[in-house]
């Protein structure tokens, strides 16, 4: 069997957070993120799968718990940033629709 290094398995773990940022930032663009309930679904799926390789990691001693819910922070923190801008363009571009129709 392979011995992994403690280095591979952050990166690997970082790869697949980054993974998901994509995901997420490619749906960002066609607007799906505000009206996907679906899509939220995945999201969360996606975001359990990498919990779970996290506490997996944790748990083979190859990453602290401290860096474990760093990684997960850390996401968790871009996609509710990207939530909230996807919300806030979502509520300009309302808005807009409102002023035209008044007009």
């Amino acid at each position: 069997m392979k011995e992994v290094s403690r280095e591979h398995a952050v990166e690997l773990l970082q790869n697949e957070a980054q993974r998901i940022r994509r995901l997420i930032a490619n749906q960002k663009n066609s607007l799906c993120v505000a009206h996907c309930k679906a899509f939220e679904e995945v999201v969360d799926t996606q975001m359990y799968g990498l919990s779970r390789q996290v506490a997996y990691a944790i748990q083979l001693g190859i990453l602290d718990s401290t860096e474990g819910q760093q990684i997960l922070s850390d996401l968790e923190k871009n996609l509710d940033l990207l939530y909230q801008e996807v919300y806030k363009e979502q509520h300009v571009a309302e808005q807009n629709d409102e002023d035209i129709t008044l007009k």
